[in-house]
């Protein structure tokens, strides 16, 4: 297999991950965090900048993790 189908494969993968977190999030982290602070977070751009935050922190996280590094040492 190419190195570009798997790179692919690999996005597709964390995609699903992450579409399934968003899920998650939905219907189980939203309300609780809008039964805690009723005012402030029932803008709806509040709760979009939150799940965009965690979702390229987590894609963040991974890619530095799984990443080699790109020079050779010795």
């Amino acid at each position: 297999m190419s190195e570009r189908m798997k790179i692919l494969g690999v996005f597709a993968v964390l995609g699903f991950l992450a579409g399934i977190l968003a899920n998650f999030a939905y219907h189980t982290v939203v309300p609780a965090l809008l039964a805690l602070f009723p005012q402030v977070l029932q803008a709806e751009w509040i709760l979009s900048g939150f799940a965009g935050a965690l979702l390229t922190i987590l894609v963040l996280v991974l890619w530095a993790y799984l990443g080699r590094p790109s020079h050779k040492e010795g």
